[in-house]
């Protein structure tokens, strides 16, 4: 039988964990590009996971166990972590041809 869920909770009213950027690269095997106007992205290709997500580049869903990529600016307005937090999934297509249009 699965584990549940709620045994993976952070309990209430303790804050969140910290966001471990150079952790959070090496753990997807992460590399650097170029975007379309010379800003530099992690990009990395995830585990297959059950959850569905919204390719920002044709806003169409990433079905639960296919293949895709992971991609976000190596340094934001307000710096690394919060780039990785504003990390987006992408049909690997779509990133391939994000801006070359």
């Amino acid at each position: 039988m699965p584990k549940s869920r709620r045994s993976r909770k952070r309990p209430y009213g303790q804050p969140h964990e910290e966001l471990d950027v150079d952790r959070l690269a090496a753990s997807v095997g992460a590399r650097r590009e170029r975007g379309p106007r010379g800003e530099e992205y992690v990009v990395a290709v995830p585990r297959p996971s059950e959850k569905t997500y919204i390719c920002p580049g044709c806003q169409q869903e990433i079905a639960p166990q296919t293949a895709h990529v992971v991609a976000w600016a190596a340094d934001g307005l307000f710096g690394s972590e919060a780039a990785a937090r504003d990390r987006r999934h992408w049909h690997t297509h779509c990133w391939n041809t994000f801006g070359r249009s």
